[in-house]
């Protein structure tokens, strides 16, 4: 017979933290499938009529779970010197961030279509590293006259890299290695990118 919860008195911003607290724990513990309020209210030391009344599905309280304990985003990608060293450890940091999302890749893969909150949440998190963070890495090579300044390249091809990551990772379900990324730079992106150059640079 299982035990009751231990529960302490606490209100406010203090209780939501504990909640919070207690659903990252039991998605690091048995992921997204298999978390139950039942077993959050346990680890929190609360009864699920809490949880429910702030967060009324699963998704709700994953969602303010990986809003708060989700590791956050740089302002600015990567500053290597050359365009294949910044594309190379812009795709790494990808690959270490949803490294750290493990817990709720299954979620992550099922919202990516969806038009919900998650969803929204989960692609401004992406919004970064897959288009705006690549646009800066271009303007910097385009700087530094590695690729033709004048060029403009497609929005499909600026985030192809990281769309490619992301399929291997929430759709494949196998983290790419660092041949992996390589390969990406060296056999797919430089050279569709060089492909835009116009034929004086």
């Amino acid at each position: 017979m299982s035990k009751e919860p231990v529960r302490t008195r606490r209100r406010g911003a203090e209780l939501e933290t504990a909640l919070l607290e207690a659903a990252w724990d039991e998605l690091l513990a048995c992921g997204f499938e298999r978390l139950t309020y039942e077993a959050v209210a346990a680890r929190a030391g609360t009864s699920r009529a809490v949880l429910y009344r702030r967060w009324p599905t699963k998704r709700d309280l994953v969602l303010a779970a990986l809003s708060r304990k989700a590791p956050p985003v740089p302002n600015e990608p990567p500053d290597t010197g050359t365009l294949r060293g910044d594309v190379i450890a812009l795709l790494r940091f990808v690959v270490r961030q949803m490294a750290e999302l493990a817990p709720v890749r299954q979620v992550l893969a099922a919202e990516q279509e969806s038009d919900t909150e998650l969803s929204a949440y989960l692609a401004s998190r992406n919004r970064g590293p897959g288009g705006d963070w690549m646009r800066t890495v271009l303007d910097r090579a385009a700087h530094r006259r590695e690729i033709d300044p004048t060029a403009s390249l497609p929005d499909r091809l600026v985030a192809l890299p990281v769309v490619l990551v992301l399929h291997a990772l929430l759709m494949a379900r196998r983290t790419p290695s660092d041949a992996d990324l390589e390969e990406i730079v060296d056999l797919l992106f430089l050279p569709l990118v060089m492909l835009q150059q116009s034929p004086d640079h």
